[in-house]
């Protein structure tokens, strides 16, 4: 008997590869799970209390008092000079010049180290949600605006004549009310993280 002619290759089976059966062990997906528990506890653990939040926040004002403290000082040592003049101490005239100068560059982050620190500050991670970083950005405008009050009340007891005097002042009162204006929003934001916070933490005077 003749074997018949074979017109196709002999059938193989395929062995598949280990990669494509093995499946991944059920320990993995425990782990992965307990891990990720583990992730959400020490979130909550570390979730602030509403104490440590107001000490942070009293801490942020002691160091906000730190960084704008000299520049502020200068601004009342200006305006206290500006009042004795316009009230006729014409011999304080050269004195006060030297105090609006003086306290003018000392509000600028060219002529104060640690206003310059604090433009960098970074607020800690419990007062986040405070706004504080707005608050920061307005207090180096208010220094800014410092510094442009102080230039005003220079021009304002150099004025020559009458006339100059009055457009001096007319300047000195508009730089004035922007001061006065960048101050009340800084506060608005202080007094609002001070309320949420809690705690008697005493906020930084602005002059204007």
């Amino acid at each position: 008997m003749t074997t018949p002619t074979q017109t196709q290759p002999p059938f193989i089976p395929m062995r598949r590869s280990g990669w494509a059966t093995r499946r991944t062990p059920v320990w993995v997906f425990a782990f992965l799970a307990v891990a990720v528990a583990g992730a959400v506890l020490v979130s909550l653990s570390h979730k602030p209390s509403q104490s440590q939040r107001a000490s942070d926040l009293a801490a942020y004002f002691g160091d906000v008092k730190g960084g704008i403290g000299s520049c502020a000082a200068g601004l009342r040592d200006s305006e206290n000079a500006y009042g004795q003049v316009l009230g006729g101490d014409s011999a304080d005239a050269k004195t006060a010049r030297a105090i609006f100068t003086y306290g003018a560059n000392n509000c600028t982050l060219a002529g104060n180290e640690a206003l310059t620190d604090f433009a960098g500050y970074q607020v800690t991670e419990s007062l986040a949600g405070y706004n504080l970083d707005t608050a920061d950005n307005d207090v180096i405008t208010w220094s800014f605006d410092s510094t442009a009050v102080q230039q005003d009340m220079t021009a304002v007891i150099g004025a020559a004549t009458p006339a100059a005097r009055s457009t001096a002042q007319a300047t000195l009162k508009t730089a004035i009310a922007k001061l006065d204006a960048q101050r009340a929003v800084v506060d608005a934001i202080w007094t609002a993280a001070r309320k949420a916070a809690g705690g008697g933490a005493a906020i930084p005077a602005l002059p204007a």
